[in-house]
Order: C-alpha cells, then structure tokens, then sequence
C-alpha cells in the first residue's frame, strides 16, 4: 500500500529557493557573525567583572519575578477570557495583547504616566505609602512584567479553550466548587500552556529594553539589566557587549529548543 506523501514531490522551484535560502541567509549571518566575533579565550574572564555578573543576577532575579507577577495575574486573567462571556469580551482580549505591537519606549513613557511620582496612581502611592516605583529595582519588575504578560495570556488561553471541559463539569457535578474544580482539575489540564508560556514570558522579560530604560532608567546594581549593559557597553567596552549578547542568545536558542521539545510538538 503507498504511503502518500504530505508535500508534492519533484524539484523545488527556483522562484521560491532562491528568495527562502536568502531570508535564512538573512536571519543566520548576523548571529554567526556574533559568535565568531566573540573573545572565547577571555569569555569566562569577562563574565566575572562586577558589572557583568551584576547585570547578569539582576536581570535573572528581576526577569523571574516579573514572570512570577505574570503568573498570578496573567493566569486568572487568561481564564476570564477564555471561559467567561461578557459585554466587550473582544475588547478586553484585544487591550491584553496590545503590549505585543507597541513599541516598548511607549510602553515605558505610559508606566510613567500612572505610575509616576506625578502619575495618575504614582502620586497616591507616593502620599500615601512613601512608595516610588520608577526608577528601582521594582520599576524593572513591573515594565518587564508589562511587556511580557500577553505571551503568559496567549498561551494560557489556547491551553483552556483547546481542554475538554466533561472534566470540569464532571468535577462541577460531583459537588467541587469553583474553586477546587479550577486548583484539582483545571490548572493540571493546562499546565503545559503555563509552563509554555511561563518560559516564553520569562524570556520576554530576560531580553527587554526599551520600558525598562524609560520607566526604571540604567543605574549598575540597580536597575542595568544585560540588555541595557550591551547597549552601554557598545560605546565603552565593545568584547563585553559581544559576551553579554552571546549570553542572552544562549538563553533564547535554550528556550525555543525546550518548547519545541517539550510542549509545542
């Protein structure tokens, strides 16, 4: 019995080799580039300077943390959208996804704008707590968190639509609350979509930029995360910037190849 094949056979057309092989020149060349380029004799030196191990704790431990705030938010959130009809359902969904397109400065200069010390909910805190978020470790946190929060919601909300629900309403139906329908039942259903997007949030949050230095600025120690010492060290201290770099692509290809093992197929 033949087997029959899911794409045609024959030669590949020129008209779509040529410009596909050129897109993958396209995207390959610039990271090989970098890592010829990079000092691997001194690499381990250059890792233990001070401020290269200080960006680096530091954009781990705000990066989880963002992702930890994106769980305890972003995982109820997804559930509402996904299981829950309301007036303007689509858009609240299409609000959630925003931070996806806009350009992360503007991202920043909005966190500003409410969270500020003059901002719209800044200046309660501030009167009222002594707290000011811009500018510290926390503002990091937060602008990471902002930025990263959708990829946790997209991944979450597919994972709950695509769960067959006979579980929960044989749970419902056996005397669970919500509650415990949604800790015993739901969440297990789900948790490869959480952990799928935990990670992709959590490398969102590794690599941003742009809120980060709007909302919390680029003080060493306090809130220079790896991307914002590769763009300062570009202008002192070029190898270093080449080893960060190589760093944070390290951890992306990590993160693509564990879900694409694990989770996606």
């Amino acid at each position: 019995m033949k087997t029959i094949s899911a794409s045609p056979r024959g030669r590949v057309p020129w008209v779509l080799l040529v410009p596909a092989l050129l897109g993958l020149a396209f995207l390959v060349l610039p990271l090989a580039g970098l890592l010829i380029r990079t000092p691997w004799p001194t690499m381990g030196t250059r890792l233990a300077q001070p401020e290269v191990r200080d960006a680096l704790g530091l954009s781990l431990f705000t990066a989880t943390l963002a992702t930890l705030v994106c769980m305890v938010c972003g995982v109820p959130l997804a559930w509402l959208l996904a299981r829950v009809s309301f007036p303007g359902l689509r858009l609240v969904r299409a609000l959630v996804t925003v931070p996806l397109v806009l350009p992360p400065v503007v991202g920043g200069v909005a966190l500003l704008l409410v969270l500020g010390r003059r901002g719209l909910v800044g200046r309660w805190l501030d009167s009222a707590f002594g707290i000011t978020l811009p500018f510290t470790t926390a503002g990091v946190v937060l602008a990471e968190a902002f930025v990263a929060m959708p990829f946790l919601v997209i991944s979450v909300e597919g994972a709950l639509r695509a769960a067959d629900l006979r579980y929960e309403e044989a749970a419902a139906t056996l005397g669970a609350s919500r509650w415990t329908v949604f800790r015993r039942v739901t969440l297990p259903l789900v948790a490869p979509g959480i952990v799928a997007g935990g990670i992709l949030c959590w490398a969102r949050a590794l690599g941003e930029f742009g809120a980060t230095i709007t909302f919390a600025g680029n003080f060493p120690g306090r809130t220079q995360t790896m991307p914002l010492a590769v763009y300062l060290a570009l202008e002192t201290d070029p190898q270093a910037a080449i080893v960060l770099s190589v760093v944070l692509l390290a951890v992306s290809v990590a993160v693509l190849a564990g879900l694409r093992d694990r989770w996606i197929s």
